[in-house]
């Protein structure tokens, strides 16, 4: 079965990981799409979430040698090409929870070069890996990736929504564009469902369960952020409703307040 349904994609994820391996050779292990390709909730604008395994930590001279890669690729005649985003995990660092944190070579959306970054290394992106992750080569993720606790699953997406929640409402003017707007309220939807239920699903049935168990007040700014979602790459530089925008700090505010009660719970 081909990893995704979009034919260019798939021919621009072969190149990719033919390049990887190329450069990695015996050192690479593995290659998995994660995120919304992997739980389900992906379309055609989504941003393509993948994670490599490797036997240890890259050297500069393999590091040099993927930024070369990953630069061919975006310049490949295909929009997918521009939309990928993942990270280098040594194989050690990969199979549990306990080096969360640490910093892995990762390449940003939109992005030609690798940087380092913490982006990847959580408990989140090893839940998807070890439950839905597709491998795109090497064995099946759970022989990479052990199972994440649920208790570490939980604990984690409660701290990320009162950690990034509490950046968004003292920096607003970072996050003031319609991009921005919609990715918040459909992030704390997930997020709250996700943390009732204990594992992670994609963001519509996040949205889909928020308006079922919030005031039904709210039930309007989900469905008009749900349907300005598409075109990121555009709606990153348009500005937002400033109404809008107030009522979506509201919302954070709100859904923080029901995560105390869903964590206790």
């Amino acid at each position: 079965m081909p990893p995704t349904p979009y034919p260019e994609l798939n021919a621009v994820l072969r190149q990719l990981v033919a390049g990887i391996q190329g450069v990695l050779g015996d050192t690479f292990l593995a290659a998995y799409l994660q995120g919304s390709f992997a739980t389900g909730g992906f379309d055609k604008d989504s941003d393509v979430d993948f994670i490599v395994a490797v036997e240890d930590e890259l050297s500069e001279e393999q590091i040099e040698s993927l930024n070369r890669v990953h630069d061919r690729i975006y310049d490949l005649d295909c929009p997918w090409a521009q939309h990928l985003e993942g990270s280098y995990f040594p194989k050690d660092v990969l199979r549990t929870c306990d080096q969360r944190g640490k910093l892995l070579w990762y390449l940003e959306h939109g992005d030609r070069f690798l940087i380092l970054s913490e982006h990847c290394n959580t408990a989140v992106v090893r839940w998807i890996v070890h439950e839905d992750g597709i491998a795109l080569a090497g064995p099946s993720p759970e022989t990479l990736v052990d199972p994440v606790p649920v208790e570490v699953l939980r604990q984690e997406i409660s701290e990320t929504m009162c950690d990034w929640g509490q950046e968004v409402l003292a920096e607003p003017e970072r996050f003031r564009n319609r991009f921005y707007q919609s990715f918040i309220v459909l992030s704390y939807c997930r997020m709250l469902h996700d943390l009732h239920v204990g594992c992670i699903d994609s963001k519509r049935a996040g949205a889909e369960w928020a308006k079922t168990v919030m005031d039904p007040s709210w039930a309007g700014l989900i469905d008009r952020t749900w349907d300005g979602r598409p075109n990121p790459s555009l709606k990153i530089r348009q500005p937002v409703d400033p109404k809008e925008f107030e009522s979506t700090l509201k919302f954070v505010r709100y859904v923080i307040e029901m995560s105390a009660q869903y964590g206790a719970e």
